[in-house]
């Protein structure tokens, strides 16, 4: 069993930056992938981010300007996010999963991001 549990949003002006941390609970946390997914309102959970070992992929909305990194020896997962815009607005979650292409077993609660002047 892991928990998680998610950290960092806020509002934020366009082009403005924020950092997403995603605390986790549990061992073996090194060998889940994790991810972030986000929703937007009215819209599908969509994939935004994901990393195992070494390895991410980003959803093409985002390449070049969200950055997702771990660190195994605090059990954690960051989300840079930097040239915010108003469409990135959304309810973000942090996921952990055995599988990398469906890192979706765990869900955290939610934290809320919106960017708007």
């Amino acid at each position: 069993q892991v928990q998680l549990v998610e950290s960092g949003g806020g509002l934020v002006q366009p082009g403005g930056s924020l950092r997403l941390s995603c605390a986790a609970s549990g061992s073996m946390f090194s060998s889940y992938a994790m991810g972030w997914y986000r929703q937007a309102p009215g819209k599908q959970r969509e994939l935004v981010a994901r990393i195992i070992d070494s390895r991410t992929d980003y959803v093409d909305s985002v390449k070049g300007r969200f950055t997702i990194s771990r660190a195994n020896a605090k059990n954690t997962v960051y989300l840079q996010m930097n040239s915010l815009k108003p469409e990135d607005t959304g309810v973000y979650y942090c996921s952990a999963g055995r599988s990398y292409y469906y890192p979706n077993d765990y869900w955290g609660q939610g934290t809320q991001v919106t960017v708007s002047s």
